[in-house]
């Protein structure tokens, strides 16, 4: 994994993180269409301690097809920028990249618990992650952070578009019978109809991808052992 760009993107202020997101976001690819059948899918997920400020980052490799956990990765710091909406990536970027490069088996796929086209500066985690890492990578949202949408149908699969003004940012996704959607959108090296599939491939059986989940147990627990540690 090339490290140099999140090691010289980190910045110290407002301006200066929308200059970093200015010149990595032409880096974006949108065309994809990305893989349509990826053996290993990683799921990224972030705990915050009670202060807002402490962390833990975990990343959790899984098989595509049998959503066995592979391998885990996790890392415990401090947030790396304030809370600026819209900047907020740059918060959690340095953990999360710390701890994809103490994988040792490579997912195909990255699977964020956030967003990427579906961001204000139409560059959100996802996106900088796909990016940093040149690996394909998808947003999964539990609630969206900008856009207009209408409620999809009930049956799994159903989905709308997530519409910010008059461009189409993501999906917004059923992927239970009758529970409460998810947004999709695209990071990098993947098409929107892919990462939908992906998914819903994903979410077999809850409302949440099985990397979200997966990845969600793995930083609470380990930001809990880490408050008790002292």
């Amino acid at each position: 994994m090339d490290m140099t760009l999140g090691k010289n993107a980190m910045p110290r202020t407002v301006a200066e993180a929308e200059a970093v997101q200015d010149r990595l976001r032409p880096l974006v690819d949108l065309v994809g269409p990305g893989p349509t059948a990826p053996r290993t899918v990683a799921g990224l997920d972030v705990a915050y301690a009670e202060d807002g400020d402490r962390l833990a980052a975990a990343v959790t490799v899984l098989d595509a097809d049998t959503l066995a956990v592979l391998d885990t990765a996790v890392t415990i710091g401090r947030a790396a920028f304030d809370y600026v909406p819209g900047l907020f990536a740059f918060r959690e970027l340095p953990a999360l990249l710390t701890a994809l490069d103490r994988l040792t088996v490579q997912p195909d796929l990255l699977v964020c618990d956030g967003h990427g086209l579906a961001h204000p500066r139409r560059f959100g985690l996802a996106c900088h992650l796909g990016v940093l890492t040149g690996r394909p990578a998808i947003g999964v949202g539990k609630t969206p952070l900008i856009g207009d949408w209408t409620e999809p149908g009930r049956p799994r699969g159903s989905w709308t578009p997530l519409v910010d003004g008059t461009e189409p940012v993501g999906r917004v996704l059923r992927t239970q019978d009758g529970v409460k959607p998810v947004f999709v959108s695209v990071g990098h090296r993947m098409d929107l109809d892919n990462a939908c599939a992906q998914v819903l491939r994903l979410a077999s059986r809850y409302r949440l991808p099985e990397t979200t989940r997966s990845a969600d147990r793995l930083c609470r627990d380990e930001l809990r052992r880490s408050a008790g540690r002292g």
